[in-house]
This record gives C-alpha cells, sequence and structure tokens, in this order.
C-alpha cells in the first residue's frame, strides 16, 4: 500500500492550518512525522484518514483518490488509531476489539469462526487476553490505548495511521506495540512525540511546524543537533548509540547549558 498526498492545504475557521504539504510513503515503510505540539501533525493525519476534508489538494491510496472511496472500501484499507481513546458507550474489550471486523461484514451479520480467531489474536498481541471481558471504562488509558491499537490490528489493513499511538503507555508497552506494528510489515505513517522512539523505529520523518513541512529525510538526516534546534527550540546532543547503531538524542536543559557558561 503507497501513500501519496500532493499539495494538501486545510484552514478552520478562515485560520491556516496547513499550507502546501507533501509526502509520501512507500509500501512497507515505517514513517514517522514531528514537531512541535499544534505544529499541524494531527490534523494532516485527519485530513489523510477524512476526519477532515481539505481545501484542496489529492491524496492518493495506490493510485486512488482517498476522498472518492466509500468509506467501506476504505475501512479495509486504512486502520486508524487516533489520540483521543474516549468510546461514547461502554463495551468489553473483546467487543471493541471485534469491531475492527466490521468492515468485511454487512449489517447484522454475526462473527464468523475466522472473525473469533482474528479478534483473539489481536487482543493476545496487545496483552490483553487476561483482561478480555473487562468493560473499556474501567480501563486505564494506557490499557484503553491498547484496546484501539487491538481493534485496529483485527482491521487487518495495508496501512496504518497513528496519531502518538504509544501515548500513555509505560516504557514496557510502547516498545513492545512499537516491536509489533515493526513486525507487522505493513505501511505506516505515524505521528510521535518521542524522538529517540522515532529514531528507533522509522525509516524516514517528516519534520512539521507551523503548518508547513520543514524537513524530510532519514532520521540521520533529519535528527541532527542543529535541525531539532530549528524545529523545537532546545539544545541537544546527538549521538549514535553502539548497541542500536540508532540516532540517540539526549536533551540539554537551558539551565544546565547556562550554568556552564558562568
Amino acid at each position: 500500500m503507497k501513500l501519496q498526498v500532493e499539495n494538501l492545504y486545510f484552514s478552520l475557521d478562515e485560520k491556516q492550518i496547513i499550507e502546501d504539504m507533501n509526502l509520501h510513503v512507500s509500501e512497507g515503510e515505517f514513517v514517522g512525522i514531528i514537531g512541535p505540539n499544534g505544529s499541524g501533525k494531527s490534523t494532516l493525519l485527519k485530513n489523510i484518514y477524512r476526519a477532515l476534508k481539505p481545501d484542496s489538494g489529492v491524496l492518493f491510496l495506490d493510485g486512488k483518490n482517498i476522498n472518492k472511496m466509500n468509506p467501506k472500501t476504505a475501512a479495509k484499507k486504512m486502520g486508524v488509531v487516533g489520540q483521543v481513546n474516549e468510546v461514547p458507550f461502554d463495551f468489553k474489550v473483546e467487543e471493541i476489539v471485534a469491531m475492527g471486523r466490521s468492515p468485511y461484514k454487512g449489517f447484522f451479520e454475526g462473527d464468523s469462526l475466522q472473525d473469533q480467531e482474528i479478534v483473539a489474536e489481536a487482543i493476545k498481541q496487545i496483552g490483553m487476553s487476561d483482561m478480555n471481558k473487562r468493560n473499556f471504562s474501567d480501563l486505564s488509558g494506557g490499557e484503553r490505548q491498547r484496546v484501539l491499537l487491538g481493534r485496529m490490528l483485527a482491521q487487518q489493513t495495508d496501512l496504518l495511521l497513528l496519531d502518538e499511538p504509544t501515548n500513555h503507555l509505560d516504557i514496557q508497552h510502547q516498545l513492545q506495540i512499537f516491536d509489533l506494528i515493526k513486525v507487522l510489515g505493513v505501511t505506516v505513517l505515524s505521528a510521535i512525540h518521542d524522538l529517540n522512539l522515532a529514531a528507533l523505529y522509522c525509516d524516514r520523518l517528516y519534520a512539521v511546524k507551523d503548518g508547513r513541512m520543514l524537513l524530510a529525510g532519514t532520521t540521520e538526516e533529519v535528527l541532527t543537533s542543529e535541525s531539532i534546534y530549528k524545529i523545537y527550540g532546545v539544545r541537544a546532543d546527538v549521538t549514535v548509540h553502539p548497541v542500536t547503531n540508532k540516532v540517540s538524542i539526549t536533551f540539554l536543559p537551558q539551565s544546565l547549558l547556562e550554568g556552564e557558561n558562568k
């Protein structure tokens, strides 16, 4: 599954939120979007998965216009996990994960044996087999996020659109979820807050600031001390970790830097 975004513009209440954004994700790539809060990362993703409608620009999946697809077709192609992890009605864990199978069924059609096996495997993958009968409302924020990831896994799409998918998760589950997503071998576009996680898992990065695409390239090209200062306005020491051979970032507090200059 290949994603292409061309000349995307989006405004809200006459304010330009996204301006002339272009990006592509090749089949099987894991591509990250980084940038400060309010930079347009979530808005970009919402335009791609059709929660918002762009003012202009074109979005393609394997050469087909996303905005011309019917909802069921789009749901079979794109799996989404957003930042908001609320569900309007209370359901059990297994019921929410089973919702990922809905694009493949008609009205009032029950779960087949295959559906049940797929749902059980998705619950196992997120490490919640012993909680499948729990009510969603009784779960912690991190547990809810894992359930929504499970729903996306049950959907079995070839493109995953993730908006800070490890938000609320502890370190163990952050790594577990990204490991799982990585080994699926599907196409992934994810907004990521943690730059060290982005360096570990992403093939390429897009840096967004003030609604515009600021930088694009490999993690090594984008995550430099100079670029991080340009994007976030903070100083950082960037090295290559001897074990992972990936970029490793240590942020340098302004108070510490001022102390050294005295």
